[in-house]
């Protein structure tokens, strides 16, 4: 499996500013998120987080492109996939610190900083400023659930087809077309014929 490589600091201000379009950073909350977030990088096709473990760390995509996916009858069904200046965990795994069925792994070489769940749990201890964060940034996720489980169940493949291409704008085209029509649901030659008619 491949691994990723060391870990160093932080050496940009991509996550700070993420953060302070949400809420407003003291300094004391900046120097505690500089001190417990470690920048990592994966390679291609690398194992970020494995199905049957705990998920304990949360990533924020520098650059790159990580999927989330579970395994049916033997076959990867991608969930969703996350790229630049987004988080990527397991979420109900992540939270709730339960076993899980989901495998994260990396589509591109992907440098993204760590959080662990632990660091995570002691800034919203000590900063309150920090649950305003989590409200406003999980918004737009679940809106993005919800438009999903929409269209899978009642659109047709084209419909579901188009949504992707939408809430994926700029993104779809780095996606391997197998795992978009597992993604999707449907086989990938009824995605091709469907992209040929487009």
């Amino acid at each position: 499996m491949p691994m990723p490589e060391p870990e160093r600091s932080p050496s940009d201000n991509t996550l700070l500013s993420h953060f302070s379009y949400y809420i407003r950073l003291s300094p004391a909350l900046q120097a505690d998120l500089v001190d417990k977030v470690a920048v990592v990088h994966f390679r291609k096709g690398a194992t970020v987080h494995d199905m049957g473990r705990v998920c304990k760390e949360s990533f924020f995509i520098r650059q790159g492109l990580l999927r989330t996916y579970y395994l049916k009858d033997g076959k990867e069904i991608s969930e969703y996939f996350c790229a630049e200046e987004e988080w990527v965990n397991s979420p109900r795994s992540f939270m709730q610190q339960q076993l899980d069925i989901y495998s994260i792994d990396a589509l591109e070489d992907t440098e993204a900083y760590r959080l662990k769940v632990a660091d995570l749990l002691y800034l919203f201890d000590h900063y309150p400023e920090m649950e305003r964060y989590a409200r406003l940034s999980m918004g737009s996720l679940f809106g993005h659930l919800i438009e999903r489980i929409t269209s899978l169940r009642f659109t047709t493949a084209a419909e579901k087809y188009t949504h992707f291409c939408q809430a994926y704008a700029g993104l779809h085209h780095r996606i391997p077309l197998s795992m978009v029509a597992s993604y999707l649901g449907i086989t990938q030659e009824t995605l091709s014929r469907i992209r040929a008619r487009s």
